[in-house]
């Protein structure tokens, strides 16, 4: 399993942002297998970790049409600036 590790420094947070966001998150899930997708803002800042079960799924959600046209608004408009983190996930444990 993977992490995609999406942090942020939001210039602008609008409406369009939000549906946008909801958008790319439900076709993560519908086209791409993402397993889970959490995010978090605090102020301007943003948090998001998403799961894959493979680096094909991520590369191929990366390429996604839609996505491309968010990820070119989100470089032109909402964020100041941002960071991208993948990680191999090797172990996980939680309390049920």
């Amino acid at each position: 399993m993977y992490a995609v590790m999406f942090t942020a420094e939001f210039l602008l947070l609008d409406d369009e942002y939000t549906q946008t966001a909801e958008k790319m998150r439900a076709l993560a899930f519908d086209n791409y297998g993402c397993v889970d997708f959490l995010s978090v803002t605090d102020g301007d800042k943003e948090i998001t970790i998403s799961y894959w079960n493979n680096m094909d799924d991520i590369l191929a959600w990366k390429q996604d049409k839609e996505h491309l046209k968010a990820q070119q608004a989100g470089r032109d408009k909402w964020y100041r600036h941002y960071d991208v983190k993948i990680a191999e996930i090797l172990k996980t444990y939680q309390k049920q």
